[in-house]
C-alpha cells in the first residue's frame, strides 16, 4: 500500500507542475475511462452471475412471457 501512496504523491506533484492542457485532459480521460471500465465490469459480472443462478434455479421465461414483459416497458 505504501507504494500506491508514493505513486499518488508523485502523480499529484507532476500534475501540479504540468501546464499543457492536452496532457492534463489525456490524464483525466485515462483516469475516468479506467474507473468507468471497472464499474461497468462489476455491473456486468453481477448481472451474469445472477442470470446464471436463475438458470440453475429454473427461473426461465418462455417466448410469450418475454414478449409480455417487453410490452409492459
Amino acid at each position: 500500500m505504501a507504494v500506491s501512496i508514493d505513486i499518488k504523491t508523485e502523480l499529484k506533484q507532476l500534475i501540479e507542475k504540468e501546464s499543457d492542457a492536452s496532457i492534463l485532459k489525456a490524464i483525466r480521460t485515462l483516469l475516468t475511462k479506467t474507473s468507468l471500465d471497472s464499474s461497468l465490469k462489476s455491473k456486468l459480472t453481477t448481472r451474469a452471475l445472477r442470470a446464471e443462478q436463475e438458470i440453475i434455479n429454473g427461473q426461465l421465461l418462455d417466448k410469450e412471457d418475454m414478449k409480455q414483459q417487453l410490452d409492459r416497458l
